[in-house]
């Protein structure tokens, strides 16, 4: 390694890992070291990007242990001592080198009833939408997740507990309780409220610190929370 270059391990699976010596530039982001290795260095090297602008979210991955979008992740923040560690996504399946399945992430999502829930049809008028009350500013507050994971990564619940929904399906679930559109209140207070739901949060809000688009998860199960309980009293359970 010389002084112009960057020393960079990618972990590759269990106790596996390869170092590579990368060259160094200015504005370097840390997909562009990933795309360096795999054009350079090893063509096998399997990783997932889409955008690079972040956008899409589909480049995240762990760096030195923290979950991040690498396109908008430069170097210059994250080397310690000239040197940067790179792994897949935490608390995923990992299909090959940095590439993670997410489907067990988009599985919860239908689990916490993640999914518009709608009674109008198409020749029905379009239902009015008051943007200035109170759950419509919470339910705005959290549809700019583009389900990039990085939560899920970060959440040591979902690390202890497998079931757990997670932060972005919970998130997800809170947006749409406060959609007067959104007609399943019920179908996703009782999603949200079983063994795998809300109630396991530790409210230690590593989701909400490493959300790359800066949304607080940890706000919205607490107000899962909220509602689960009032649920629970009202309907005399």
């Amino acid at each position: 390694m010389t002084a112009h270059s960057l020393k960079v391990t990618i972990e590759r699976g269990p106790d596996t890992w390869d170092v590579f010596d990368v060259p160094a530039y200015e504005s370097q982001t840390v997909l562009d070291v990933v795309s360096w290795v795999q054009q350079n260095a090893d063509p096998t090297l399997s990783y997932r990007f889409a955008c690079r602008v972040g956008m899409c979210g589909s480049c995240a991955m762990m760096v030195n242990g923290v979950p991040r979008w690498t396109c908008r992740t430069h170097m210059s923040k994250v080397l310690k001592d000239n040197a940067v560690t790179i792994g897949p996504l935490r608390n995923l399946p990992v299909v090959k080198d940095l590439v993670v399945d997410m489907d067990p992430f988009f599985d919860k999502w239908v689990g916490a009833e993640g999914v518009h829930h709608g009674t109008l049809t198409r020749d029905d008028p379009i239902a009015p939408v008051d943007e200035t009350s109170e759950a419509r500013v919470e339910a705005n507050a959290g549809i700019e997740c583009i389900n990039c994971s990085v939560c899920y990564a970060a959440c040591d619940t979902v690390a202890g507990n497998p079931d757990y929904l997670g932060p972005a399906a919970l998130q997800r679930a809170w947006t749409l309780l406060n959609d007067a559109k959104d007609e399943g209140r019920v179908a996703i207070l009782d999603a949200v409220s079983g063994s795998g739901g809300c109630h396991n949060c530790h409210s230690m809000g590593s989701c909400t610190t490493y959300c790359p688009n800066d949304l607080d998860p940890m706000s919205a199960i607490a107000g899962l929370k909220r509602e689960t309980a009032k649920s629970f009293f009202r309907r005399g359970r």
